[in-house]
């Protein structure tokens, strides 16, 4: 997998040393036919003996995402034309569609844990990339759908207490409805503050951790391994800001001190 950040120095510096990297890595890794990757993941968690791929392999191509973000990013350099721009919106329109009509990629849709949420984190950033509007406008009922399935009215996620680590597969669940809320606001909805009837929401899904980062609870869901805040971070900063909330940013202050000094935020999800 590509590293998460390595195009973001060509955003603060400028310097079109990083600009020519990166364009090389794109080419490397999505045009050139020799290396590139097929817009599939037929092959996905594939198990010898038992199967070639899986839809559950989905989910490991969830930080392309931000492939689309940072190519919009070097877009001014001189070393990314907008021919390659476009060929790289074409891979990325040519996974969507094996997406939504592989039958691996409908395995996944079907999932209801942090899978299926990641599917459709993957489906409405690519339909972004690409242009299609209505599909990524899908993904805001999709998206309000599991919502309805995945949470409890505290706020709780039940699908992922009851797995081997719960702390960890609730927060990383938790940060892929907060990515489909951000790519929201760009389709002017507001999932950030969005309530199901029974009254579920992303809101009540972060305050619910709440007590466990206080110190107010202890957390009493067995894990294999202690809890990790890979995630936890993310959310923090990115509910305090959503949420205009003090709490949340003292929160991340305390578990996270360099994720919240760079302020990277908004680039980064």
């Amino acid at each position: 997998m590509i590293p998460k950040y390595w195009l973001y120095p060509i955003f603060f510096t400028g310097k079109e040393s990083y600009a020519r990297q990166a364009s090389k890595l794109l080419t490397i890794w999505f045009f050139d036919e020799k290396t590139r990757m097929n817009p599939n993941l037929n092959f996905g968690q594939g198990i010898p003996g038992i199967n070639n791929g899986r839809g559950i392999g989905i989910i490991e191509t969830r930080n392309l995402v931000k492939i689309c973000d940072a190519a919009i990013l070097i877009s001014p350099s001189q070393h990314w034309s907008q021919t390659a721009q476009e060929k790289l919106r074409n891979w990325f329109s040519a996974y969507t569609d094996w997406l939504l009509n592989s039958e691996i990629g409908k395995d996944e849709a079907d999932e209801h844990n942090n899978h299926g949420t990641f599917y459709n984190v993957q489906v409405m950033a690519y339909a972004l990339f690409t242009g299609n509007t209505s599909l990524a406008k899908n993904q805001i009922d999709s998206a309000k759908s599991r919502l309805q399935s995945q949470l409890k009215t505290d706020g709780s996620q039940p699908f992922e207490l009851a797995r081997t680590l719960p702390y960890d597969y609730a927060s990383m669940n938790l940060e892929g409805f907060f990515q489909l809320a951000a790519m929201s606001q760009k389709l002017n909805t507001d999932l950030w503050n969005y309530q199901t009837e029974d009254g579920k929401s992303i809101r009540k899904a972060i305050d619910w951790f709440v007590p466990f980062l206080s110190g107010k609870q202890v957390w009493p869901y067995k894990q294999l391994k202690s809890p990790t805040q890979d995630h936890m971070d993310v959310l923090l900063k990115m509910a305090s800001e959503a949420y205009q909330s003090s709490d949340f940013a003292a929160y991340g202050w305390k578990i996270s001190p360099e994720a919240f000094s760079e302020d990277l935020s908004q680039l980064k999800y």
